[in-house]
């Protein structure tokens, strides 16, 4: 595959081959995978000048505060552009880490290598960077491609039940999105995947990654189908903000109020509605909420970065694994919406 697109998935940390000489490589990580996988992962690297720099973990370490932290950091410590960041963690780790080697000295190389489910499946794949700012998510970043992108299968049987269920609803949305017998896949191995299984695990990661990078081939900028990855997050992000949720149950439940909505204009069948709740349900991921005020809610979507000409844009279900972009909905149908979800508690 082309620079930025390698994703080799493995099963322990020693294949990692970097190929490059490197000056310096920093190592991005948090607290909890430092004491997981720091001592594994830095016996594999042959570099003599190797140093760490460690997160808090949690959503709240992607702001301007930590980003500026680490530059310090990297100036104290003499990076330089010949030098190399690695980002290993999750989610945060990732978007966090890829946005100081997309600005540092004008861009450094960068490797993920992505601990969580949410991150393997999804977020490490296509050059996304960011932090937030307030409400705004991701509202500063860019777009910058890792030189590869190396995956242990294996970390992600040290999640937590929670952590691992919260991708599990991301690798969902890549059913709903464009590959209807994936969804199949994942209620006949229900079982298996909820008990780790070993080649289940690699299949959906496998199958998961590909999808994003043929979409992210097509359009890296996400000025066209890349929007479509989308789905379940700009409600999503408000249930996150003001509800304590993670990101993978916020956009199940995202995904949910989408699905209601395209189901009341007549977008889908009832019963592909259904269906799509079962899974979730089968996967004992949530898909409702309460206590959260809609119109807060809704006050977020609208400040959604991918919004434009001060429409809201959703991605909705059209039919089976298809779904499309539609920015002509009232604010009403959407208030409507978000209550009728959370009202089903």
């Amino acid at each position: 595959m082309e620079n930025g697109y390698k994703v080799y998935i493995k099963k322990n940390f020693s294949e990692i081959d970097i190929k490059k000489d490197y000056d310096k490589v920093l190592i991005i990580t948090d607290e909890n995978v430092e004491k997981l996988y720091m001592y594994d992962f830095t016996r594999n690297l042959n570099f003599k000048n190797l140093i760490v720099y460690t997160i808090n973990p949690g959503e709240d370490s992607k702001s301007l505060k930590v980003y500026e932290d680490i530059f310090r950091f990297c100036i104290e410590s003499e990076l330089s552009r010949k030098s190399l960041i690695i980002g290993l963690g999750g989610g945060v780790v990732g978007d966090l880490s890829g946005f100081v080697a997309s600005t540092y000295m004008r861009g450094i190389d960068i490797i993920h290598c992505p601990t969580t489910l949410l991150s393997q499946v999804d977020s490490s794949i296509g050059g996304k960077t960011g932090i937030n700012l307030e409400n705004y998510k991701n509202i500063i970043g860019s777009f910058y491609r890792p030189k590869f992108i190396h995956i242990n299968i294996n970390t992600l049987k040290t999640l937590d039940c929670s952590e691992f269920l919260s991708g599990l609803s991301e690798v969902i949305k890549y059913a709903l999105i464009c590959d209807y017998e994936f969804l199949d896949y994942l209620l006949k191995n229900k079982d298996k995947i909820l008990n780790l299984d070993e080649e289940c695990l690699i299949y959906i990661v496998k199958k998961c990654s590909n999808i994003k990078i043929d979409i992210v081939k097509k359009d890296e900028k996400e000025s066209g189908i890349r929007k479509i990855l989308n789905l379940g997050h700009t409600f999503g992000h408000g249930i996150e903000k003001l509800g304590g949720f993670s990101h993978g149950f916020a956009v199940a439940i995202g995904t949910h109020m989408a699905f209601r909505l395209a189901y009341k204009k007549g977008y889908i069948y009832k019963s592909y509605y259904d269906r799509v709740l079962n899974v979730y349900k089968s996967y004992n991921i949530p898909i409702t909420f309460k206590g959260i005020d809609s119109i807060d809610i809704l006050e977020i979507m609208k400040k959604d970065k991918k919004n434009s000409f001060s429409k809201i844009n959703l991605v909705l279900p059209a039919g089976h694994s298809d779904v499309d972009v539609v920015n002509n909905i009232d604010e009403k149908e959407i208030l409507c919406v978000i209550e009728e979800v959370k009202n089903e508690f």
